[in-house]
């Protein structure tokens, strides 16, 4: 018996590609399924920085679900953070632990791009 390939002659994407669109979707998920406000995060984001400085990006999640930006999973966060760094808004400044990744490293800390 023969397996059916069903990605047959579709080329791999690279890991990195593959990241930001299930980054992308988990986002637009999060828009459509919690009317998550993604310009209004970038924002609270944006003045939290300016307030307190550099910060992980997991404490920036923290903060602005604290302050009522809650997607339906922390995830679209990371579609958050990648689109603000596009638009030159912060840049990475450092690395950190990941508190919730069970300590993983990886984490990164951003700031205002000056």
């Amino acid at each position: 018996m023969q397996q059916f390939d069903i990605l047959a002659g579709i080329p791999p994407l690279p890991p990195r590609e593959i990241g930001e669109a299930c980054a992308k979707q988990c986002l637009e998920n999060a828009e459509a399924l919690v009317s998550f406000d993604k310009e209004g995060a970038i924002k609270f984001i944006l003045g939290w920085l300016h307030r307190h400085g550099p910060q992980s990006g997991e404490a920036l999640t923290d903060a602005a679900k604290a302050h009522g930006y809650v997607p339906h999973a922390d995830q679209a966060f990371g579609s958050i953070y990648s689109t603000m760094s596009r638009r030159g808004l912060i840049r990475c400044v450092g690395f950190c632990e990941r508190a919730k990744g069970h300590g993983t490293a990886g984490g990164r800390i951003w700031d205002v791009a000056r």
